[in-house]
């Protein structure tokens, strides 16, 4: 029994020796296999990165503004995290960061999260937003969840995002076994004969993939002159007939037990005081040269929004992407662009790039996180205005929306990476615990950059809620409080651990000095104690719960 026991004591040590060593040293981390330690340096991609930058600094100068200094790059990681796959870099990513030369860690943390599940999950729920809501939808003949892992699956392969559009507004079959049919079946009701609703679609096919929003024409004419669908040098508004034209490429869209179908009925629509309804032909709203002769009627607009000549689409996309990773978009509203006139900085170049390299969603995400804007600090030597954030001259401040608060928290409270190779058991509780977050905290819905105030209830949340509650109080299995209370072999390393796991960054001086005094001399339970109150203390602050 003896030998069983003194096996035991020694297997124990050998493991709490083994965790130990993980606050002090790299964890082994695979490096991704699209890693290139000069892609930023090379011609093709400096060229045009060094073009964006110049557009914005002139822009700078213009204006009068001084721009802010490059942000520290565990920053610039935290950013792109939470931007893409919402949630924060976890203390063994961290380590290898830390490890890299200082010019490999942009290139190295992008190529993690690319290949990252969590990146594909995040950004296909963000994207679902726009292209079929929040909401269940008709019951039986739409899956959302169903669609967001297509989605997912088709951001992990890297599909052209061309095409990846083209599949959702073209697609036939069954919303279980061709997921992006459910685009389509989405706007099903009872009062559109069971038919796919075609106003619906032509609203979302203007808003998602075109950033215009023509749906305002649904009911009547452009009488305040706010729309140009002319050509560069015709002005003209927009007119009913421009929407109902192209709603009609989805007016012969059918739905049987065989899934959707392209029919041959034509689209019908009754015109403000008009006296009865009119036959009505599908026409795109502009650009109508673009459209081919050929295919289905979904088949011909999906071409048409896609072409490569349809600058709108390739816009769209880039303001999207840079709404995501810095929080609020180039071009506000998100679903309102112009079609023509005077862009801001970086837009037409990104979004030319992007056509160039045949809609590469990957490429797209690595040119936004090298431009100098986004590396920007949101803090500056001058005193930071409205105007400098409205032109990039330092990273805006934007509040963090609640599955990314509640993804922070839950990662924050390990020392291990939580993804998609994580336990299942873990994988379950982040997703229970997140979802019962979100529902107390309050979701975004679809109008997602939409600038919203914190509550008194979502503060409430923070400081007396049942995730931070439990995800800071001593566990040893799960919690990483209980561990660098135990693990940590100076009081410096545990406040320098808990820094790192919660906010990305090491303590200022002043913050490690103070902390450090609080938790000199003590020892078992009142040190666990003082390490979840300084848990406690840096998930709540103002700093965990901002994008800066």
């Amino acid at each position: 029994m003896w030998q069983r026991n003194l096996l035991f004591v020694g297997l124990s040590v050998a493991g709490l020796i083994a965790l130990g060593s993980r606050l002090l040293s790299n964890d082994p981390i695979v490096h991704p296999t699209t890693f290139d330690p000069s892609r930023y340096q090379q011609p093709e991609m400096r060229t045009v990165l060094d073009q964006v930058d110049s557009e914005f600094e002139a822009a700078w100068q213009e204006q009068g503004l001084a721009s802010a200094n490059l942000a520290d790059d565990l920053l610039v990681a935290r950013r792109l995290s939470f931007g893409l796959t919402g949630t924060i870099p976890s203390l063994e990513e961290i380590r290898v960061l830390q490890s890299l030369p200082d010019d490999q860690r942009l290139e190295w943390w992008v190529s993690r999260i690319l290949e990252d599940r969590r990146y594909a999950d995040y950004v296909a729920e963000r994207l679902a937003r726009s292209y079929v809501g929040t909401d269940n939808g008709p019951f039986i003949v739409f899956r959302r969840r169903r669609f967001v892992t297509w989605l997912s699956d088709q951001l992990l392969a890297n599909k052209p995002y061309d095409q990846l559009v083209r599949e959702l507004i073209s697609d036939k079959g069954i919303w279980t076994n061709s997921p992006s049919v459910n685009f389509l079946t989405v706007t099903l009701d009872e009062d559109n004969k069971g038919k796919p609703d075609a106003i619906r679609l032509a609203g979302r096919t203007t808003r998602a993939f075109l950033g215009m929003r023509i749906d305002c024409l649904q009911c009547h004419d452009d009488n305040l002159g706010t729309m140009n669908l002319g050509t560069n040098d015709d002005s003209r508004s927009g007119m009913q007939s421009d929407f109902h034209h192209l709603a009609a490429f989805y007016g012969g869209t059918e739905f049987s037990l065989f899934g959707v179908t392209d029919g041959k009925e034509d689209y019908k629509y009754k015109y403000l005081h008009a006296d009865e309804e009119a036959t009505i032909a599908p026409q795109p709203p502009f650009a109508s040269e673009l459209l081919p002769e050929d295919g289905t009627r979904r088949e011909q607009l999906a071409a048409w929004v896609t072409h490569d000549q349809n600058k709108p689409f390739a816009r769209a996309m880039v303001n999207r992407m840079w709404a995501m990773m810095f929080g609020k978009p180039l071009v506000e509203p998100i679903d309102d662009m112009p079609l023509y006139g005077e862009f801001p900085a970086g837009l037409e170049t990104l979004a030319d790039d992007f056509v160039k390299h045949d809609y590469d969603l990957r490429h797209l995400v690595r040119m936004i996180a090298g431009t100098k804007a986004f590396r920007l600090d949101s803090r500056a030597d001058f005193e930071v205005t409205q105007e400098h954030e409205d032109a990039w001259a330092v990273f805006p401040l934007t509040r963090l929306r609640p599955e990314q608060m509640a993804g922070g928290i839950i990662q924050a409270s390990s020392l291990a990476t939580i993804d998609a190779d994580s336990h299942i058991i873990s994988q379950l509780q982040r997703f229970n615990e997140q979802n019962q977050f979100i529902q107390r905290y309050g979701d975004t819905g679809e109008d997602e950059f939409e600038d919203r105030a914190g509550t008194i209830a979502q503060r409430l949340l923070m400081m007396n809620g049942g995730l931070v509650k439990d995800r800071t109080k001593s566990n040893p299995f799960i919690n990483a409080t209980t561990r660098i209370s135990v693990l940590a072999p100076t009081d410096e390393k545990a406040v320098e651990t808990s820094y790192l796991t919660v906010l990305s960054r090491l303590p200022s001086t002043e913050e490690k000095a103070h902390f450090v005094k609080l938790l000199s001399g003590t020892e078992g339970d009142n040190r666990s104690e003082r390490i979840e109150d300084l848990y406690w203390i840096l998930v709540n602050s103002t700093e965990f719960s901002w994008n800066h």
